[in-house]
């Protein structure tokens, strides 16, 4: 896996010198390259693949702080944080990473390929951890030779689509199956709700209602709760709380705001309910748990 990986780093490196900027598009990839602490991921309606090539990362997800290696990769989902922190940069001082756009027809339709056993053994996590260590290492090895591919003269998107099953057939055998197999049910309903909860991450600091956020979708404020929940997996407003609390422990860890100050810039009201409601979703007190995460970098 270290000799692709060093391969894939490579191509992008020679990308680069000969582009401006933080992103160069390949085909459906895009290449990134970045300097800065912090930094923007991709922002796309579709589904899609983030692998770490060079330097550390950490995202910010509802779900908790996710820290990425080179050779790791993430799967995005509809709440996908809008950025992340870069923990270290590689030798060169720069980070690389590269994104991989996953259509949902493609998705789907290698989904529905599937043998019976294997989408339960998926859903299930009955696959060996050697087996999907071994197809985490295919998925770098088939985005290599994705982007390898399609800067020869005689690639088509005949042969992308061939390659991309590759990768999809990986990822779904790999660590990220199961939530990427679970997320895949609700792609369908990701077109008619991305607006919507593009619009709640731009503002979360705010107040809204569900009813405004129906009426701006065009649907009844039953149905609108009915399809955001299936898609993004929780209502609007839990989905704001959410957002508010994740990017108050940023703030906290990465920008050393105080409890109070990072519990008002994020729009609650009231400290003590910020509190209440951090505990609850993270398990422990603001203070205790920006302790925990910053303690090993002193040692």
């Amino acid at each position: 896996m270290d000799s692709v990986l060093s391969r894939l780093r490579l191509e992008i490196q020679n990308i680069f010198r000969t582009e401006s900027g933080n992103q160069a598009k390949v085909s459906f990839m895009t290449a990134y390259r970045f300097t800065e602490a912090k930094i923007n991921m991709p922002q796309t309606e579709k589904p899609y693949l983030y692998l770490v090539l060079d330097g550390t990362l950490r995202l910010y997800t509802p779900s908790g702080i996710m820290d990425y290696m080179p050779g790791q990769y993430s799967i995005s989902k509809i709440d996908t944080p809008l950025y992340g922190t870069i923990l270290s940069l590689s030798e060169q001082n720069d980070f690389l990473a590269i994104a991989l756009e996953l259509t949902s027809h493609e998705v789907i339709a290698a989904v529905l390929d599937l043998d019976n056993t294997l989408a339960e053994r998926i859903v299930k996590e009955a696959i060996p951890e050697q087996e999907m260590s071994l197809a985490d290492d295919a998925v770098i090895e088939s985005v290599y030779r994705l982007l390898v591919t399609m800067q020869k003269p005689l690639a088509s998107d005949y042969i992308r689509r061939n390659i991309m099953r590759e990768v999809i057939y990986y990822v779904l055998c790999g660590s990220c199956g199961k939530q990427f197999l679970q997320a895949i049910t609700n792609i369908q309903n990701v077109d008619e709700i991305y607006e919507a909860n593009s619009w709640i991450k731009e503002n979360f600091r705010s107040s809204f209602t569900v009813e405004s956020l129906a009426e701006q979708q065009n649907m009844s404020v039953s149905l609108f709760h009915q399809k955001f929940k299936s898609a993004v997996g929780m209502g609007p407003l839990q989905c704001q709380k959410r957002l508010r609390l994740t990017e108050a422990r940023r703030l906290m860890l990465d920008d050393g705001r105080n409890v109070t100050e990072a519990s008002l810039e994020v729009g609650y009201e009231s400290v003590s309910q910020f509190i209440r409601d951090y505990k609850k979703m993270f398990g422990t007190a603001p203070k205790e748990d920006i302790s925990h995460f910053k303690e090993p970098l002193k040692k």
